[in-house]
């Protein structure tokens, strides 16, 4: 006898499809089976067939949320005060939802629909350029009038490009300047906080400004740059005759030198995965004035939330104030978190550059010594946030879940707080190994 075909395709979709299910010797059964032979053929197929097929992909699944919700039991941490969503990227299909409308502070989740509105209103490749105009004119090897330093809000300028711009100087034949240096910040406001920080928040960032260099902690970092760049000009061969002062460029037509910042996607890395408030802040001004009309956190704060309504986050209970997550006036759901993380996902030009700026669970960035060891070490991305009154965590399992959990208190046990982030992640990341 041989072996039916249909008993070897009926393994295939199962994978066991390289031998047949019943060998050639099974085919001297006794003859005592008489007709009742294909009957009970069939029903002994049926049975393997069954037990050899893969389970339902969701039935593996129907304890997950129960994981989940005991994950985040934890003391010293206020269920009532607390979120949490879990969301499938390829079907949509929500794991687990625990209050995903209230809303919450952020803490530095705050950084995510921040970074994901820059890379959608400007673009990965986009750079911030500081300038260096000349009011005057040159006559042999004599700058007659002032220099202008311009700033635009380049959280990374520092003694090395001031260097180049001076070298660019120079370059133009420029030996002598028989003015000064002037400093100009207005592309920015003159605020050197963020709206609704407390004052001891300015040991979390340096003083804001559209030209301030090497992260001055001065009250005028303008004008220390300008400073800095009179100094460079002299180390580059530069006479320069006046001193250094704070000013407004009178026209931007005559441009002697330029220095670029790193590209956006490098500048979100920061942020991110370092939670770097500073860049933070100085990025959403920049947004402000390119985008919506003044270099100001409220500006910019505005552009941020016209694009989260055009990608569909839902904004009930969402309130952008600042860059950084440090102010207290910032409110943000789950459910909008977990929407600007799925938003990013869906964009091919976005998602390797939002993924990639996350910190890695056990390997990088503010989660560099958190869950080593565990099934989420390497395999979770996402992005932290700590204050005395928030503890969150938000981003990615491998690829295969998008996540928010949001935890407030006054103040919030961040200890507690985090080993119920750490162990729902690890929930998250086994149900991807199986």
């Amino acid at each position: 006898m041989r072996t039916p075909r249909g008993l070897w395709e009926a393994a295939a979709p199962g994978g066991w499809a390289a031998r047949p299910i019943f060998t050639p010797a099974e085919a001297h059964l006794p003859k005592a089976y008489g007709s009742r032979f294909p009957a009970l053929l069939l029903l002994v197929v049926a049975t393997v067939a069954v037990a050899l097929a893969p389970a339902p992909a969701r039935a593996a699944d129907a304890e997950l949320p129960a994981r989940l919700a005991q994950s985040l039991a934890v003391p010293h941490v206020s269920p009532a005060r607390s979120a949490a969503v879990a969301v499938d990227l390829d079907t949509g299909e929500v794991l687990f939802a625990r209050r995903p409308a209230l809303s919450l502070a952020p803490a530095s989740t705050e950084k995510l629909p921040v970074t994901y509105a820059l890379l959608v209103r400007l673009g990965p490749a986009y750079r911030i350029d500081t300038s260096v105009y000349g009011e005057g004119g040159l006559e042999g090897t004599t700058w007659h009038g002032d220099l202008v330093l311009k700033g635009r809000g380049d959280p990374t300028l520092g003694a090395a490009a001031l260097r180049g711009l001076a070298l660019q100087v120079r370059a133009l034949g420029i030996r002598r300047v028989t003015g000064g240096v002037v400093g100009d910040e207005t592309f920015f406001d003159a605020r050197r906080t963020g709206p609704g920080w407390r004052p001891s928040f300015t040991l979390y960032s340096a003083p804001l400004s559209a030209l301030t260099v090497g992260r001055s902690r001065s009250q005028r970092p303008a004008l220390a740059a300008a400073e800095s760049f009179r100094r460079a000009l002299v180390a580059a061969g530069v006479r320069v005759d006046g001193d250094a002062r704070l000013g407004t460029a009178e026209t931007e037509e005559v441009e002697l030198a330029t220095v670029s910042s790193p590209p956006l996607r490098q500048l979100v890395r920061t942020v991110n995965r370092h939670s770097d408030n500073f860049t933070a802040e100085q990025l959403l001004k920049h947004l402000g004035a390119v985008e919506g009309g003044a270099g100001t956190t409220t500006a910019g704060a505005a552009v941020v939330t016209r694009t989260l309504r055009e990608a569909g986050v839902p904004l009930a209970g969402v309130r952008i104030a600042d860059g950084s997550g440090l102010s207290l006036q910032n409110r943000v759901t789950a459910n909008a978190l977990v929407a600007v993380l799925r938003a990013a996902w869906a964009d091919p030009a976005l998602r390797p550059v939002v993924v990639s700026s996350l910190a890695v669970a056990g390997q990088s960035g503010t989660l560099e010594r958190r869950l080593r060891g565990t099934a989420a070490a390497g395999r979770v991305q996402a992005k932290t946030g700590t204050t005395r009154e928030a503890c969150t965590l938000a981003g990615y399992v491998r690829g295969r879940y998008a996540f928010a959990v949001i935890q407030n208190g006054a103040p919030v046990s961040f200890t507690w707080a985090r080993r119920a982030q750490d162990r729902f992640v690890t929930v998250l990341a086994r149900v991807e190994q199986r």
